[in-house]
């Protein structure tokens, strides 16, 4: 029973992979920012995000019916329910940026340019951290990794989890491929170190009473002086 279930869970994320490479390769143009799947009683809710909602949709719902089609009998998704939500800000979209600067390697940026063009766009619309991670044949027959950071990243874990995007794209130029890795920290993003001390009437705690008998330092101060001159 536990066997069928692991195999289940496996082929099920298998096929969402599989439906994610196809509708990328279907709406790159659009702005392909990911996806979202839903199981409902009605079938699997697929939720994508891009940053032009007109071209995924086509002249009244052409393409997004074809696409629909294409996922229940191509991918056999049960009765799949396939919607577009359009994303606010692209620059802060890992699928997004990693597209772009696969596109921009295409065109023959210098790799340095494109990769610190890439995050400083991305920094700028308020991302905490991201990183740019260029592999493959960038300059020369060998491969070779290139990196570019700054701000804030989180590599591994609940939290890298929790709070990282990542996107990626490949860019084929005449040497060879070369894999295009996009990792953005969101905006607004409160680690789980990161606290904040509230004061008591912030929170809604009354105000801590004196106790009895205690004599604050100002007092106490004056008494001794008072003291010392007597003597």
């Amino acid at each position: 029973m536990r066997q069928n279930t692991i195999r289940k869970m496996i082929g099920r994320n298998v096929e969402r992979q599989l439906v994610r490479e196809y509708l990328l390769k279907e709406t790159e143009r659009a702005g392909f920012g990911g996806l979202h799947f839903n199981r409902t009683p009605e079938g699997t809710k697929v939720t994508l995000t891009a940053e032009q909602v007109g071209r995924v949709i086509g002249r009244r719902g052409k393409v997004i019916h074809e696409l629909q089609r294409r996922l229940q009998e191509d991918f056999k998704l049960t009765n799949p329910q396939l919607e577009v939500e359009e994303i606010e800000d692209s620059r802060i979209s890992a699928q997004i940026m990693a597209s772009r600067l696969a596109s921009s390697l295409e065109r023959g940026w210098f790799f340095r340019r494109a990769g610190h063009s890439t995050v400083q766009n991305i920094m700028d619309a308020g991302a905490r951290g991201c990183i740019v991670i260029l592999s493959g044949k960038i300059t020369g027959a060998r491969h070779r990794v290139e990196k570019f950071q700054k701000g804030h990243i989180k590599y591994c874990g609940e939290t890298a989890l929790q709070f990282m995007d990542v996107g990626f794209s490949t860019a084929v130029k005449k040497l060879g491929t070369v894999g295009c890795t996009v990792r953005i920290m969101r905006p607004g993003t409160k680690l789980p170190h990161e606290i904040t001390i509230q004061e008591r009437h912030e929170s809604g705690l009354p105000q801590l009473v004196e106790a009895s008998g205690f004599v604050p330092l100002e007092l106490d101060e004056a008494l001794v002086e008072g003291t010392k001159e007597e003597e």
